[in-house]
C-alpha cells in the first residue's frame, strides 16, 4: 500500500503540474479543503453538498504545488512507513494514513478558519501521521543516516526518538515563529504526529496482527 498511496499521490500532483495556469487552479480547489468552508459545515447539520466538502479533507492528501513539497513528503513518508506497513500490514497502513490525515486536516481547518480563500493542500498530516505512529511503535529503534563530518559523509545509526524529536521541535518553532505560519499548514504537521502516536498506543493495547518483531537493518 505504500507503493500504491506514492503512486497516486505522484499522479495527482503531476496533472497538477501538466495542466494550464487556468486548470491549475480548478485542480487544487477540486482537490483540495478550504478551512472556512469545512468549519461552516461541521458547524451546521450535515447537507448533501457538505459530503464534497469533507471529501477534500481526503483528497488534499494527494496534491503537491511544487516539486521540493512532493518529494519531501515521500522521502519521510518511505522512511518511516516501510517499517509502519511491516508492522500493521497493508490495509491498516492504508487506513492510518488516510484516516489520521484526514483528521489532521481537518484539526488544520479549526486552526485556520477565518483565513480567506486559503486553499489548503499536501500530504503532510497523513505523513506526520505515519512518524507518529513509528515513533509510538519502535521507539528504542535507530535510523541510519548519512552525516556531514569535516569534508566527508559518515554514515551512522541514530537513535529514532532523537531524529523524530528534532523534527517535531523544528514543527513547533516554526508553527509558532515561522515566517510562512499561514503558507505552511504546520498544525497539520503538529496534529497528524499526535493523532499518529495516539494510534500506535491503541495498537499495542490491542496487538491483534501487529508484528514489532522482526529486524529492520
Amino acid at each position: 500500500m505504500l507503493l500504491a498511496t506514492s503512486f497516486a499521490i505522484v499522479i495527482v500532483s503531476v496533472g497538477y503540474v501538466a495542466t494550464s495556469a487556468v486548470d491549475a487552479a480548478a485542480w487544487v480547489h477540486f482537490w483540495g479543503f478550504r478551512p472556512d468552508q469545512v468549519v461552516q459545515v461541521l458547524s451546521s447539520p450535515l447537507e448533501p453538498g457538505g459530503w464534497v466538502v469533507l471529501g477534500g479533507l481526503l483528497t488534499a492528501l494527494f496534491l503537491h504545488a511544487d516539486w521540493i513539497h512532493l518529494i519531501g513528503n515521500l522521502a519521510y513518508l518511505w522512511v518511516f512507513g516501510i517499517s509502519v506497513e511491516k508492522a500493521v500490514g497493508h490495509w491498516r497502513f492504508l487506513l492510518l494514513f488516510t484516516g489520521l490525515g484526514f483528521l489532521a486536516n481537518a484539526a488544520t481547518a479549526w486552526h485556520l478558519d477565518g483565513a480567506q480563500n486559503v486553499v489548503v493542500i499536501g500530504a503532510s498530516g497523513g505523513v506526520s501521521a505515519i512518524i507518529g505512529v513509528y515513533l509510538g511503535l519502535f521507539p528504542g529503534r535507530r535510523i541510519g543516516l548519512w552525516l556531514p563530518l569535516g569534508l566527508f559523509l559518515q554514515f551512522a545509526r541514530v537513535p529514532a526518538i532523537l531524529v523524530i524529536g528534532s523534527w517535531f521541535t523544528l514543527q513547533l518553532l516554526y508553527s509558532a515563529f515561522g515566517p510562512e505560519a499561514h503558507a505552511v499548514a504546520w498544525s497539520a504537521h503538529l496534529s497528524g504526529f499526535a493523532l499518529g502516536l495516539l494510534a500506535a498506543v491503541g495498537l499495542r493495547l490491542f496487538p491483534v496482527g501487529l508484528n514489532l518483531c522482526y529486524r529492520d537493518e
